[in-house]
C-alpha cells in the first residue's frame, strides 16, 4: 500500500486529537483564571464551598441564649455564617462553658477565643475609664451613646483603649435604659442605702458606696441565688425582659425605677486582633457589619418587649413597681461627681476620654431637650389631657 492512503486513513484520529487536546487547554486556562479571581463565578456570585474557610469561638459573659443579651451573640453567629455563605462561621459558647463571665476579656486577649460578647465595665479592674464605653450615671442614653461612638469620636478612643490588649471593640446591642433593681426593703429615703448590699458593676458600683451602701460584683447566672440566699439585699441587672427570664420577681419583691445607674449600657462584641487580620477584607466588613447590624437590633428586641414583660411581672406575679425617691437620685448624683471627678485625675487617658464624652454630652442634651424630651412631654400633656 502507498504513503498517501495511510495519511488519509489516520487523518480523522489526528483531527480527534488535536481537539481534544485544545479542549484540554481551555479547561486548564479557565480553571486557572477562576482560581485567580477568587471565589466568583461568571454570574458574580460566590461560591460558598469555595475559598478559605474560617471557624471562630465566641466566649460571652451570659448564660447561654439568655433572651436578649444572650441570644445576641447566636443572631451575630447566624449572620456572619449568611453572609458569608459558610466560609466563616462562629461557634458561641456561655459564660463558664470555656472561661468563667469575668475572664472573657482575657480569653479574647490571649486567643483563647477569636471574639467576645459583654460589657465594658467588667474589665474596670484592668482598664478603670472602659466605664465610659458601656454606661456612665447619670449620662448618656442608647440613641445618644450610639452617635458619640459612631460619629463623634467615641469607638476611636475605645478601640486605642483596647489595642495594647491585641483586641479590636465593637458597639454591640443596647438595652435602652435599665431598671434601677430589685430590692428586698423599699427605699424611702438615702438612709435607707445605708449597708445595703446590692450588685451592681461598673462605676454605678462606686457610687452606690460612696452613697453608703455595699457594692457586690458577681456574674448574671449568680444573682438569683445570691438573693434568695440573703448574699445580696438588692441587684440591677436589665430591665423587664431579662428579669423576668431569670425569674428575680421570686426572691426581691419590690421593683424600683428609673435606671439612674445605666441610661443606656452599651454591649459590645470584642474581637482578638491576629483572627481578624487572618480574614480576608470581605469577611472583615462581614464581621463589623453583622455587629452594626446585632446592636441595633438588639435595641429593638429590647423596646418591644420591655413593656409586655413588665405588665407580666406587675400583674400576673404582683411585683410592687417603685420610682426611687428624689432625694436618693440628687445623692446618687452629688456622688457620681466625686467619683467621676477622682477617676478622671487618676489617669490621662480617662481624661481624654471623659473630655470626648462630657463634650458630646452637653451638646445632645441641650439638643434633645427641644427635640426628644420636649416632645416627649408635649406628647404626655396631650395625651393625659385627652384621658381626662
Amino acid at each position: 500500500m502507498g504513503k498517501a492512503p495511510l495519511e488519509k486513513r489516520y487523518t480523522p484520529l489526528i483531527i480527534l486529537l488535536l481537539v481534544a487536546a485544545l479542549v484540554t487547554v481551555l479547561g486548564l486556562w479557565a480553571t486557572d483564571r477562576a482560581g485567580s479571581s477568587g471565589s466568583e463565578s461568571v454570574s458574580g456570585v460566590v461560591n460558598k464551598n469555595s475559598g478559605e474557610q474560617f471557624h471562630w469561638k465566641l466566649v460571652t459573659t451570659w448564660p447561654k441564649n439568655l433572651p436578649g443579651l444572650g441570644t445576641a451573640p447566636e443572631n451575630f453567629a447566624r449572620i456572619v455564617e449568611e453572609m458569608s455563605g459558610g466560609r466563616l462561621t462562629v461557634r458561641v459558647y456561655g459564660a463558664g462553658e470555656i472561661v468563667p463571665a469575668f475572664e472573657v476579656f482575657d480569653a479574647v486577649s490571649q486567643g483563647v477565643a477569636d471574639a467576645g460578647h459583654g460589657a465594658a465595665y467588667y474589665w474596670k479592674g484592668k482598664i478603670p475609664w472602659s466605664v465610659f464605653f458601656t454606661a456612665i450615671p447619670f449620662g448618656l442614653n442608647a440613641q445618644e451613646t450610639n452617635a458619640w461612638l459612631h460619629y463623634g469620636g467615641g469607638l476611636e478612643l475605645w478601640q486605642e483603649t483596647y489595642a495594647p490588649a491585641n483586641i479590636i471593640p465593637l458597639a454591640g446591642g443596647s438595652t435602652g435604659v435599665q431598671m434601677a433593681g430589685w430590692f428586698n426593703r423599699e427605699i424611702n429615703s438615702v438612709d435607707d442605702l445605708k449597708g445595703l448590699k446590692m450588685r451592681i458593676p461598673g462605676l454605678a458600683g462606686e457610687v452606690f458606696a460612696a452613697a453608703g451602701g455595699t457594692a457586690v460584683r458577681i456574674p448574671g447566672s449568680e444573682i438569683y441565688t445570691s438573693l434568695q440566699t440573703g448574699v445580696i439585699d438588692a441587684t440591677e441587672w436589665v430591665g423587664p425582659y431579662n428579669d423576668l427570664a431569670l425569674g428575680l420577681y421570686q426572691v426581691a419583691k419590690y421593683y424600683y425605677y428609673p435606671g439612674w445607674h445605666e441610661p443606656g449600657a452599651m454591649l459590645e462584641f470584642i474581637v482578638n486582633q491576629q483572627s481578624f487580620d487572618a480574614l480576608p477584607p470581605d469577611l472583615q466588613a462581614i464581621v463589623t457589619y453583622a455587629a452594626r447590624a446585632i446592636n441595633q437590633d438588639m435595641l429593638d428586641e429590647f423596646t418591644a418587649r420591655n413593656n409586655a414583660a413588665l405588665r407580666i411581672l406587675v400583674d400576673e406575679h404582683g411585683v410592687q413597681l417603685r420610682r426611687l425617691p428624689d432625694d436618693v437620685l440628687l445623692e446618687l448624683w452629688r456622688a457620681s461627681e466625686v467619683v467621676m471627678q477622682e477617676l478622671v485625675e487618676k489617669d490621662p487617658m480617662a481624661a481624654r476620654v471623659y473630655a470626648s464624652y462630657k463634650e458630646f454630652f452637653d451638646g445632645v442634651r441641650a439638643y434633645h431637650h427641644i427635640s426628644e424630651q420636649a416632645y416627649i412631654n408635649a406628647r404626655d400633656i396631650v395625651l393625659d389631657s385627652d384621658a381626662r
